[in-house]
């Protein structure tokens, strides 16, 4: 499903590890596609509050966890730079649907990494 939201249909995605070579990009090509995949989501179900977004966000956190053996056998991990940079967009996500006042912590309160 396409994503309607300009905003994230506009945005690049994981940006940073793209542009750093330690981190394998058939490997970060399948983070961006989790983060998309949420965005559709969000678009689909129309969460009605936080509650619903963070149940959407932390489902999405646990595809990352899923990836982290992905990461490691490419020799790489989901270090200090990617849990940034991917909280940053998850952050991202939520501003871009209207949750200005989402906590980080708790859009990706599931995580392993």
């Amino acid at each position: 499903m396409p994503i309607s939201n300009p905003r994230a249909a506009g945005h690049a995605f994981l940006d940073g590890l793209y542009r750093d070579g330690y981190f394998p990009d058939h490997v970060v090509d399948k983070g961006r596609a989790v983060l998309l995949a949420l965005c559709a989501r969000i678009e689909a179900e129309r969460p009605a509050d936080l509650a619903a977004l963070y149940r959407l966000t932390q489902a999405a956190t646990e595809e990352f966890d899923a990836l982290e053996a992905e990461f490691e056998a490419a020799g790489s991990e989901i270090e200090t730079v990617a849990r940034e940079e991917i909280g940053g967009d998850f952050r991202f996500v939520a501003r871009a649907y209207g949750f200005e006042d989402a906590d980080v912590e708790e859009l990706i309160a599931t995580r392993e990494w």
